[in-house]
């Protein structure tokens, strides 16, 4: 077997018997028995690239090179799994990563695929710049609207992609009947699961084939390490993206491995906390005399409430809206904020604002995803909700 070019015996799985506990339990405790030589409680780093064998092919645990598997790694894939309902999970070295092999495992030349018509800016442009050069098509359609999807689709469409929330306009898609429909024309289902996080969101459940997520977000959770993820629950899926992660190489390394792994640990209060602060946000913003529109999943006059209340626990840390006094408006709003910090990224315990269209975004200009010009997003953090609700109060004016 010639250096790293090999599968590491070793899978992340989640069957380890934890599938009936609750989420917290499965975030601190799948993948993470106690150290069997120290009893350390808390995964070591394995900073290393390479494994002593005990003869040729005679692998300790199945570990061989550091790109094909590490222990720190298979902790957080197997946690991954645990906490999105899946039996595979994948460690990337980013979000992009992580949907960049899911399309090179699974799609060819000629096929053709359906993203929203609001997806993510580095979304679109690795599908309009990367996949498409590749030979890879895609349509843009309104992924709130089932038969929208279905006019986008033809003979070639072989993966139905799917944000819910999107990113950053928050659109709900219906996952149950749009995998219906995918699957019924032969096409698997991707949902990115980023804006809602396993533990507001359970895709799989609901019929998507593959959950990817930036982990950089609400699953690392403090702004300090970039990462991505791939989950799946079927072996046939699950193997054609082990041969793709370890023959492309985007892996997460022993540190943000660590790093993302401790972060997974305290989803599920931050994100009732993220809820909590954002539902108060949203109710400010939205009898607020210079907003002119708030979209929020968790506002009634959402058009995607009741999607959202059947398939989401809670509805999330992410607002965007727009301003009723256009662009300029909206980027200075940006510029007045103090305890909103201005940047992009989401997800973490700090609250963050940002204009889509001049910064997240800008990649989709001039494009059918351009974004509103007077739309601001803000990932509302875990401070104190009397500061954020200030804070806008008095950057608003």
């Amino acid at each position: 077997m010639h250096e790293g070019t090999g599968f590491t015996p070793v899978q992340a799985v989640a069957g380890d018997g934890r599938a009936a506990q609750g989420f917290s339990t499965r975030a601190i405790h799948a993948g993470q028995e106690p150290d069997p030589l120290t009893g350390a409680v808390v995964p070591p780093i394995y900073a290393t690239s390479t494994f002593k064998q005990d003869g040729v092919g005679g692998l300790r645990g199945g570990y061989e090179y550091s790109r094909s598997g590490n222990p720190t790694r298979t902790a957080l894939e197997t946690c991954l799994a645990a906490v999105e309902g899946g039996t595979r999970g994948f460690a990337f070295a980013s979000g992009l990563a992580a949907e960049d092999t899911v399309l090179r495992s699974l799609l060819a030349p000629g096929d053709h695929v359906v993203i929203p018509n609001d997806a993510y800016g580095g979304t679109f442009r690795l599908f309009d710049k990367v996949a498409l050069p590749w030979g890879v098509r895609y349509t843009a359609a309104s992924i709130t609207d089932v038969a929208a999807v279905e006019a986008a689709m033809d003979s070639d469409t072989k993966m139905v992609w799917i944000e819910t929330p999107t990113n950053p306009l928050l659109n709900i898609a219906d996952i149950e009947r749009l995998a219906d429909l995918a699957h019924r024309r032969g096409a698997l289902v991707v949902v990115d699961n980023t804006f809602a996080s396993p533990y507001l969101q359970q895709p799989l459940s609901l019929g998507a084939d593959i959950v990817v997520h930036s982990t950089t977000k609400y699953i690392g959770g403090h702004s300090d390490v970039v990462g991505g993820a791939v989950v799946v629950d079927d072996d046939d899926l699950a193997e054609a993206i082990a041969f793709h992660h370890n023959s492309m190489g985007a892996v997460a390394g022993p540190f943000d491995a660590f790093l993302t792994l401790r972060g997974v640990k305290t989803l599920g209060v931050r994100m009732d906390r993220h809820c909590d602060n954002a539902e108060a946000i949203a109710e400010f913003l939205a009898g607020h005399a210079k907003v002119a529109e708030v979209r929020y999943p968790g506002l009634s006059t959402h058009p995607g409430h009741d999607v959202a209340g059947k398939q989401m626990k809670r509805y999330g840390g992410m607002i965007a809206f727009r301003h009723k006094d256009g662009e300029q408006a909206a980027v200075d709003v940006c510029a007045r904020t103090e305890v909103f910090t201005l940047g992009e990224s989401l997800g973490g315990v700090e609250s963050l604002i940002e204009h889509p269209g001049r910064m997240t975004h800008a990649s989709a200009a001039g494009s059918a995803l351009e974004v509103p010009g007077d739309l601001v997003r803000l990932s509302v953090g875990i401070e104190d909700a009397d500061d954020l609700l200030a804070d806008l109060r008095q950057a608003l004016g």
